[in-house]
């Protein structure tokens, strides 16, 4: 038997990719399934792996296709595929290379249209507080749409029907197709960088929702948020709602009516004009006889026939006022002074000679006063103390002792008042009145009860 020729890992990994790979039945198949384990690398690569009840098979999208996705894949959601069947050789697996994709069971576009709705109203993007008004009497109306198309014929035919005096400025725009948004969002943004318009209508006429898509791609959304001049949404026909509808500050059924929502009608204006001119004639016409009647009335009065009569009466009251000052001056005068002369005799009553004067006598009082209690104070003490001397020396031992009795000791110094205390032959400290004397015990003899 010949020695087999054994391939290496990398060379039979080679050869079963290449097997798939020149199958036709898997180089565009379509599969459906469930999502699960997804992920989003952050170079846009979508990786996850498709299931159903019995199999599962690791799927990947790269970037180029993904960013085509109308709606954003999520776990537990199922899908149609459209792709190819080859082996990944780093780990030998097989796997679905996907090319499309779209939700079983709903439309791509409608999923998506929902999942952009929550996500902008949920960021505050449809907020009512945040939609401004719209000008009442715009002097310039900016439109964005296609310049060829039925929707722009009919928004300037309302406009210079309801309002000649407004200008128009024409923004022209992609509505329909691949790069429609990005040319919507362009022309959004010119117009708010020419600042020459005081409102925006934005739309065209109506259409399947592919064919209005780009109204609900989230940079038009965003671009609109971000209009720093108000936006009038004009898309479809009335049963139409797109993203664009939900961000702009006011949202018309048709182009139509969002040109009749832009502007007032000149003939409503002009009947208001004249209803103002009218009530200000009649203004002005009461105000002016009224204030021909007050202007008679001065006319005839008295004072405006004598006005000399004003100027005497205002002199006669400066005469009063004069007089009235002269003598409260002359009052607060008399008060200061009898003030000044209370405040002298005061200064004199309390100069420093005449205090310290009575300071003087005040210290000698107390002197004498303390030199006094002082006296009696040493006299009440030394009697006191003569008492207490006179106490002390009745109770003193001494003297008892001077009636000839003495007091005993133990060698030790300790009060010796028991026979118990002392043995034959101990010495024994007799204290006596007027010294000690030192002694030996020779006979111990008990008390005269003892028997």
């Amino acid at each position: 038997m010949s020695n087999p020729n054994y391939l290496s890992v990398q060379a039979l990994t080679k050869y079963i990719k290449r097997k798939f790979d020149a199958d036709p039945y898997l180089t565009d198949i379509y599969v459906k399934g469930e999502i699960s384990n997804l992920k989003r690398h952050s170079s846009g690569h979508i990786y996850f792996t498709l299931k159903d009840a019995k199999a599962r098979i690791l799927s990947v999208m790269f970037s180029s296709a993904a960013k085509e996705l109308k709606f954003e894949p999520e776990n537990g959601m199922n899908v149609l595929i459209r792709g190819s069947i080859s082996v990944y050789e780093a780990s030998g697996q097989y796997q679905i290379y996907v090319k499309e994709m779209q939700p079983d069971g709903i439309g791509g576009l409608f999923l998506a249209y929902e999942q952009l709705k929550e996500k902008l109203e949920n960021e505050g993007l449809f907020s009512l507080e945040r939609k401004r008004k719209i000008p009442p009497y715009p002097k310039v109306i900016g439109v964005i749409t296609s310049p060829t198309g039925a929707a722009v014929r009919d928004i300037i035919t309302t406009i210079r029907r309801r309002y000649p005096i407004g200008a128009i400025n024409l923004h022209p725009a992609l509505v329909q197709g691949e790069n429609a948004a990005k040319s919507i969002v362009q022309a959004i943004q010119k117009a708010n960088e020419l600042k020459q318009a005081d409102v925006l209508i934005i739309g065209r006429g109506g259409g399947s929702i592919e064919e209005l898509w780009a109204f609900n791609e989230e940079i038009v959304a965003r671009a609109i948020f971000s209009s720093n001049i108000p936006v009038i949404s004009a898309v479809g026909h009335e049963t139409d709602f797109t993203i664009a509808d939900f961000v702009a500050d006011l949202r018309a059924p048709t182009p139509t009516g969002a040109a009749e929502l832009a502007v007032p009608h000149i003939e409503e204006l002009m009947e208001r004009l004249l209803n103002k001119k009218s009530r200000l004639i009649r203004g002005i016409s009461d105000i002016y006889r009224h204030e021909k009647k007050r202007l008679d009335f001065i006319k005839r009065s008295y004072i405006f026939k004598n006005p000399q009569l004003l100027y005497q009466q205002k002199m006669e009251h400066i005469d009063r006022l004069t007089e009235k000052l002269t003598r409260e001056n002359h009052l607060l005068y008399e008060r200061a002074k009898s003030e000044l002369q209370f405040l002298k005799q005061r200064l004199y009553r309390n100069r420093p000679s005449e205090q310290l004067k009575r300071e003087k006598d005040s210290c000698t009082r107390l002197t004498k006063g303390l030199q006094k209690n002082l006296n009696l104070i040493l006299q009440y003490k030394q009697k006191d103390f003569s008492q207490m001397v006179s106490t002390l020396q009745a109770l003193s031992p001494l003297k008892i002792m001077d009636r000839g009795y003495s007091v005993t000791y133990t060698e030790n110094k300790t009060l010796l008042k028991s026979i118990s205390q002392a043995n034959r032959g101990d010495s024994i400290l007799v204290r006596v009145s007027d010294g000690t004397l030192n002694c030996t015990v020779k006979e111990i003899e008990g008390s005269l009860n003892d028997e």
